[in-house]
């Protein structure tokens, strides 16, 4: 046995009674959020004013929702489902990684994606493509050191964008393209990776600028966000001004998340105001690639589901190209039923899912290729060795 499940019951136990007392407390503080998103939804100047003079002042690295810049919607406001449209392009893409591993006997990166085309308005059966790239040798070597798996995630990240930059170079428009997680690029921006982060940035913001001028929606999808990008800015709106310098280390609306607050008020098929994100990494790109994000309620009556969906700016401030992807989603989301996930990420996921026993093949034909051209090959690490008995299952090397 390896787990004590006596002490693991009795802790769940004291975390039920710990609930259990917390619950009162969380619905005041939920109460309250929706209180003050109702009583802001149209400051929008003065909530600007507040942010930036937190920012200025007490907290640099403050990150929360804003009003966009340009024809800011009130926080509360609700959008009914456009119509879908006659004809359009969807385009998804998504990806795995077999990351680094010094036990193996030999040592290398694959970033494998899987893209999917499809046609509304027509019959026409989905196109799959799926790209892999092996990386090995002295490209795996950093200016940092040896290749982390952070640093393969921003690759990651960035070929599954070119790869809809590839289909959205010949697709008929209109075209919305979607990706599983957040647009943002997540990585170190300062200390040894920080050269890194800027490089994969600059490629980035190419492919970002690639979509733009093909005039694409394009999006990242987040199922079961737990963000508090907009309850964080009803904090800020909320402190006493001699409490913001404390915000920092504070967090009054502790426990509340953006997607209570807008399950509250999105019916099935709407979506949230569009907001635009405050953060240290948001000074880092162009002004029409700033990402901004909207709640979009993809459930049904009874069962209302809510995600977050990031765009850039370009997408953000074109009504026709927000509409698309807005009345796409929604579509796409309801092909599943009860499982209220884009029909076309679900299949691009299973496109680039890779296995145990698929990169057992990939490194067995590495040290084939190696052996029969005389190259030494490392032995596995004892550590590894007793982790490879038999009975391991399948699962999914790259982490979302």
């Amino acid at each position: 046995m390896s787990l004590d499940f006596q002490q693991v019951r009795e802790q769940i136990k004291a975390l039920g009674e710990n609930l259990t007392q917390q619950s009162q407390g969380l619905r005041e503080r939920r109460l309250k959020a929706e209180t003050l998103l109702a009583e802001k939804a149209i400051a929008y100047d003065w909530l600007r004013q507040r942010v930036q003079k937190v920012v200025h002042f007490y907290d640099p690295n403050l990150r929360c929702a804003l009003p966009r810049q340009e024809d800011p919607e009130p926080l509360d406001a609700r959008f009914p489902l456009p119509p879908a449209p006659e004809r359009a392009t969807i385009l998804a893409a998504d990806g795995s990684q077999i990351s680094p591993d010094r036990h193996s006997e030999v040592n290398y990166c694959l970033i494998n994606v899987g893209a999917i085309q499809m046609s509304l308005g027509n019959a026409e059966t989905p196109k799959v493509t799926v790209s892999s790239k092996l990386i090995f040798g002295e490209d795996l070597i950093t200016p940092s050191g040896v290749r982390t798996e952070q640093q393969l995630a921003l690759e990651r990240d960035i070929y599954e964008r070119s790869q809809l930059v590839a289909l959205a170079e010949t697709a008929p428009a209109p075209i919305a393209s979607f990706t599983d997680g957040p647009m943002e690029l997540w990585g170190a921006m300062d200390g040894a990776q920080g050269d890194s982060y800027q490089v994969s940035l600059a490629r980035y913001q190419e492919v970002l600028e690639r979509l733009r001028q093909l005039h694409v929606a394009a999006a990242g999808y987040v199922d079961k966000s737990a963000a508090n990008l907009v309850v964080r800015l009803l904090e800020v709106a909320d402190a006493p001004e001699e409490r913001l310098a404390e915000l920092k280390h504070e967090m009054p609306l502790l426990g509340v998340t953006d997607r209570h607050l807008f399950s509250k008020i999105l019916r099935p098929g709407e979506r949230s105001a569009v907001f635009a994100i405050q953060s240290r990494s948001a000074l880092q790109y162009r002004p029409e690639f700033k990402i901004h994000f909207f709640y979009l309620n993809v459930g049904s009556d009874g069962r209302p589901w809510l995600a977050r969906v990031e765009i850039p700016a370009w997408v953000a401030m074109d009504a026709a190209l927000l509409d698309l992807l807005h009345a796409a989603l929604v579509q796409q989301a309801r092909i599943l039923g009860a499982g209220a996930y884009p029909y076309i990420l679900h299949r691009a996921h299973e496109a680039a899912v890779v296995t145990f026993e698929e990169k057992d093949q990939v490194t067995q034909m590495i040290i084939r290729e190696l052996r029969s051209r005389g190259v030494e090959v490392d032995e596995v690490s004892h550590k590894q060795a007793l982790k490879n008995q038999p009975g391991r299952a399948s699962f999914h090397l790259r982490p979302k």
